[in-house]
């Protein structure tokens, strides 16, 4: 078969005009002498394409990556094989969720791929990891090439990648001036944005080996509290019915604080009708104004830094002010204040649970300031969200979340230094939602969401873990 035919399929994935499914199912049908305008033909009658330029296009761009004598990136699934009925004996427990792989691909040819092969080459390999249901791809000089697919790391070949390779993978996506930042820098951070709307957030940074490019797949749709796998639902609701105040999600890298933040404003978006203004480094996930005027607004592209885009976004008639991240003091402090001034504030921090987050909060200041900052904190706190993502029984996660809400007792432990006694206070609280990370690992447990090796290991309590068969 004329090599021109896995290039326009591939092509033909690339940009969402058919998916690998289907361009699978034409190749198969292709005669031996078919070339790409044969299969454009095809796609059109299949799929009923009408936009004849793009496939015009995808045709002879295929016919120029076929003449350079180069194969294509061939990542279609393979068809799957259909399983036996189960036995009735089978069948009475429930099966685990199937973990999708990657087959394992040859990169030896990336040496040898043209320029204008590298970026069909990349989209497609991000395609692909997106399809399995990765959540990052990484390419790093003198690694192979691997993606983190349930929590768990899948190398995709055995063969190491070289500084130039990395580079010349890593930086094909980019633009000129992208690349000078990157080349003055040595670290760049920027959303790639996909055909159908998909979002790759992306960093790219220099080591002792070379370029090293991490891929965070931000999923396609934004899911609810509940899909995410909150129980607190009504707490949840509440801390976002109000008009002012500090809201705080927290957790470790990886814990899918940038999803619930996402969520929260996708619901207060279709509840509310108010303006949100978000600061994100960079943006992920794309807002449409439902009920609410969404503006969101990029660090380094629509503003110089966090600080400076909250400084103007109280003169930009706010009701609620969104912080990618609150990572200094500047953007802490202006964090505070306009939580003060009428606005409700919804920020990250990369803290494992309520007392650390607080004790995070606070110390940043200089111990001249503290006793004002702890009066306004303990005065503007509405509540924390403290999540962390576990290895499920089905072979997905589990989100256990820590939930904190500002009552009497515990505006008073913030304003008097107090923060030892939060998670006695979050123990006793449970009538105002509240529950602490150890119990909501329990409670994963309980519902056998989670095994009883992965429950003992995240419960600290040692109260509460030997209720955990074989724990110690």
């Amino acid at each position: 078969m004329n090599n021109e035919v896995p290039w326009i399929a591939s092509l033909c994935v690339q940009e969402r005009v058919i998916d690998a499914k289907l361009a699978g199912q034409i190749v198969d049908s292709m005669p031996a002498n078919a070339d790409a305008m044969v299969f454009a033909q095809a796609v059109i009658d299949r799929a009923g394409i009408t936009d004849i330029e793009l496939m015009t296009r995808l045709a002879t761009e295929a016919q120029e990556l076929s003449a350079s004598g180069t194969q294509p990136p061939s990542f279609l699934p393979k068809p799957a094989v259909k399983a036996p009925a189960p036995s009735a004996a089978a069948t009475a427990a429930p099966a685990p969720v199937a973990v999708r792989s990657l087959p394992r691909m040859d990169f030896s040819t990336v040496k040898s791929l043209p320029d204008n092969a590298l970026k069909p080459f990349m989209l497609e390999l991000l395609g692909a990891a997106d399809s399995v249901g990765a959540s990052d791809l990484h390419l790093s000089a003198g690694s192979p090439p691997y993606i983190r697919n349930q929590r768990a790391i899948e190398f995709l070949s055995d063969v190491t990648l070289t500084a130039a390779d990395t580079l010349r993978l890593n930086t094909s996506l980019l633009g000129d001036d992208q690349k000078k930042l990157f080349s003055t820098h040595h670290d760049y951070d920027y959303a790639l944005a996909m055909e159908g709307g998909r979002r790759i957030r992306v960093n790219l940074m220099e080591h002792k080996e070379g370029v090293k490019g991490t891929y965070r797949i931000v999923p396609e749709t934004i899911r609810t509290p509940a899909q995410l796998g909150f129980k607190n639902l009504a707490v949840i609701k509440r801390l976002l019915s109000y008009h002012n105040g500090l809201i705080l999600v927290t957790g470790p890298v990886g814990a899918g604080k940038t999803t619930t933040l996402n969520s929260l404003i996708d619901e207060l978006n279709r509840t509310r009708e108010d303006h949100i203004i978000t600061v994100e480094d960079p943006i992920e996930y794309l807002h449409t104004s439902q009920g609410c005027n969404v503006t969101q607004r990029q660090v380094g592209q629509h503003t110089l830094s966090f600080a400076n885009a909250l400084k103007s976004a109280l003169r930009e008639d706010p009701d609620v002010i969104v912080i990618g991240e609150l990572r200094d003091l500047p953007t802490i402090e202006m964090a505070i204040s306009a939580s003060e001034t009428g606005h409700l504030v919804i920020g990250t921090m990369h803290t494992s649970d309520s007392g650390s987050t607080l004790n995070r909060l606070l110390d940043v200041f200089p111990p001249s300031q503290q006793p004002q900052i702890r009066a306004m904190v303990a005065q503007s706190l509405r509540g924390i969200l403290c999540q962390r993502l576990l290895p499920a029984r089905d072979g997905g996660v589990a989100l256990a979340c820590e939930v904190l809400v500002n009552t009497t007792a515990i505006s008073a432990m913030v304003r008097d230094s107090k923060t030892q006694g939060i998670p006695s206070a979050i123990d006793t609280g449970r009538r105002e939602g509240m529950i602490s990370m150890d119990n909501a690992v329990l409670e994963l447990w309980q519902e056998k969401k989670i095994t009883d090796e992965v429950a003992a290991n995240n419960i600290l309590n040692r109260v509460i873990r030997q209720q955990i068969p074989g724990a110690r």
